[in-house]
């Protein structure tokens, strides 16, 4: 199975997963900090734990979401992206959801990806 360009990728565009769960990380991975997580995205849970800005909200979104969900809606850092999101789904980007993915997609209106055929 080849992967679907990063035009086509279904997962890329998607976003549902950024405006559903909540985002918590090792304050370690925070630019500041020698990670790439820019700071001023994250908000402190612990001392040793940051949030994303915007997940923990009644009907969540990512502070580095971009565009519509759904439609067309990318990662503002996805090269910087905390571990949690880097973990996600692991086959996404190659059209496979998992349960997750299909939850975030049908809080959403979305239908579960389906893996290209």
């Amino acid at each position: 199975m080849n992967p679907p360009s990063p035009r086509d990728n279904p997962c890329v565009r998607c976003g549902a997963c950024c405006a559903s769960f909540r985002v918590d990380f090792a304050r370690d991975e925070l630019d500041e900090a020698g990670g790439r997580v820019p700071a001023g995205l994250a908000v402190e849970v612990t001392e040793h734990t940051c949030r994303m800005r915007g997940t923990d909200h009644a009907r969540p979104r990512c502070a580095a979401l971009v565009g519509t969900v759904g439609v067309d809606a990318r990662c503002g850092i996805y090269e910087w992206r905390p571990s949690p999101c880097r973990e996600f789904a692991p086959w996404a980007s190659m059209g496979v959801g998992d349960e997750a993915c299909a939850r975030a997609r049908d809080r959403h209106g979305l239908p579960p990806l389906q893996p290209p055929g």
